[in-house]
């Protein structure tokens, strides 16, 4: 192809949403010119699905759920007077309580105010808002830092807490678990609670829960008297709740604009309900995914943002994708093994990490480029005629350049600057993408039970773990003798337990390896 007809070809393909300055590239995709007629009627069932979606149908039949994440930025839309008026009454909630908060009429017992927010919780509890905060703060700016607990790895649970050390009594702590029963969430709340306590501090009057109404967390809010309750709803799923008071009451708290936020996704929600294809950006992401990876996730999905405040975004992704794609069965319940796996770093970083296997190694995978026109603050020259900015957007197209040289697939997506509306816009552009995509590939996107059986299976090495200590004795015994006692027929998890156990001083290990005895601690 030469230039002129790269350049006609760019033209044509380019897709624009001017209300929110985006525009969608996908010109580098090496797609068969019969795609848009041949995947035509699937596309105009997807747009169909979604509509019915959007209208409050039971998108997630497994759980008998409508899925309504577009409605809280948009709740005129929401199928129920009831629904319209929680979703509005809820984004109110989160405005004045952060208000009180910042004017210190909702202060803490012992300081005139709070100043710092921790915020505990796993998976879309933790991964959209920390996204959110990370693109849009500033030290310099933000009303209240925001930091996380989002493991329930006790270092990593040490280390955020001593961040915090001498300034608990100003810390408000937000804990978010939809269910109100997820561990990971509960051991980081039970953590908080120790710290607090061991600072001499009540716990409750520095708590927030954003939980289901009724779920177990709300019932230990309100007997405790927490400082505040925020609900959730059974028809957001956690991997889309960012624009539920998940995301925004953090947001609000750190003093960034939630409402450009809803604004900026409620755009794209707009921009997306076209069913022209060619002008559809949402669309044009799960045609484009379809093509790459067969419809069949052949291909793996590199999210590379050129831009540092970007950097969670393809985090956020990975779950946002791979969690609603990744499914073994489809909606018919014959087995199909569905998914796209996602990766990313930022430009150009990538460029001195993994570019050099997109450019030059086995061709697997796929790139979404992400281009931010306005570079912020760039007074520096730093060479003749050229600045930062300068480098890092001739970066972005030199590798764009070198992957399509080398036929390496690559698509663009151009913003003008990373602000809450933009932001806002990205969230909802690729929520509707996998919506998409799972209507194509028909699979059900908004279920998890891959995610079920990880906790099932976790819950029965604890009981074995509760079943191996109460087995230990002063007497030394090996992993086989120890399974045998309390007949479990997997050593090899006794084993490991046992070398869990004896690593953490619960445990005596006599010996090393699977040979080794264990017994009761010294």
């Amino acid at each position: 192809m030469n230039q002129l007809e790269r350049w006609n070809r760019f033209r044509e393909l380019l897709c624009a949403v001017p209300q929110l300055d985006l525009t969608l590239d996908i010109s580098r995709m090496n797609f068969p010119p019969d795609l848009f007629d041949r995947m035509e009627p699937e596309m105009q069932r997807a747009y169909r699905a979604m509509d019915e979606l959007e209208r409050g149908a039971i998108a997630n039949p497994d759980e008998s759920r409508m899925v309504g994440h577009y409605w809280l930025r948009a709740p005129d839309r929401a199928p129920t007077k009831e629904i319209r008026q929680e979703i509005v009454e809820t984004v109110d909630a989160v405005e004045q309580f952060a208000a009180r908060v910042h004017e210190g009429t909702m202060k803490p017992p012992s300081a005139s105010r709070f100043t710092r927010v921790l915020s505990i919780g796993i998976g879309g509890s933790a991964l959209g808002p920390m996204f959110v905060a990370d693109a849009l703060g500033h030290p310099a700016t933000d009303r209240m830092p925001v930091q996380f607990i989002d493991n329930t790895d006790p270092d990593g649970m040490q280390r955020t807490l001593a961040s915090l050390a001498g300034q608990l009594g100003q810390t408000l702590t937000i804990v978010t678990s939809k269910s109100g029963g997820t561990p990971e969430t509960h051991n980081g709340m039970k953590v908080a609670a120790h710290a607090y306590s061991q600072a001499g501090l009540d716990f409750a009057p520095h708590a927030v829960a954003i939980t289901m109404r009724d779920s177990k967390l709300d019932r230990q809010a309100a007997a405790e008297g927490w400082a505040a309750r925020f609900p959730m709803f059974d028809w957001v799923g956690g991997r889309t709740s960012v624009t539920s008071a998940v995301g925004l009451l953090p947001a609000a708290l750190q003093g960034l604009d939630i409402r450009a936020l809803l604004a900026g996704a409620a755009a794209c929600d707009e921009a997306t309900r076209a069913t022209d294809t060619r002008r559809n950006p949402a669309a044009l992401l799960a045609l484009m995914w379809h093509h790459a990876t067969g419809g069949r996730g052949l291909k793996d999905m590199v999210v590379l943002p050129y831009k540092d405040r970007l950097l969670l975004f393809s985090r956020y992704l990975q779950q946002l994708v791979m969690e609603s794609l990744g499914k073994r069965l489809d909606l018919d319940g014959n087995r199909v093994d569905q998914g796209i796996a996602v990766y990313g770093n930022k430009g150009s970083t990538d460029q001195h990490a993994y570019v050099q296997q997109l450019r030059d190694g086995v061709n697997n995978f796929f790139v979404t480029f992400i281009r931010v026109l306005e570079a912020g603050a760039d007074p520096v020259e730093v060479a003749p005629g050229a600045r930062s900015g300068d480098y890092l957007h001739g970066f972005l197209l030199g590798t764009r350049e070198a992957l399509s040289g080398n036929g390496r697939e690559s698509m663009t997506i151009t913003v003008r600057r990373v602000d809450a509306r933009t932001v806002g816009g990205l969230i909802a552009l690729f929520e509707r993408a996998v919506g998409f995509y799972a209507t194509l590939i028909r699979i059900n996107a908004y279920h998890q039970p891959g995610v079920q059986a990880g906790k099932d299976a976790a819950d029965q090495a604890l009981a074995l773990q509760s079943r191996i200590e109460r087995q230990l004795s002063a007497s030394p015994q090996t992993a086989e003798q120890i399974a045998g006692e309390i007949d479990a027929g997997d050593v090899e998890t006794v084993y490991l337990i046992l070398e869990h156990l004896a690593a953490n001083g619960r445990a005596r290990a006599s010996g090393s390896g699977p040979g080794a005895a264990f017994a009761t601690p010294a």
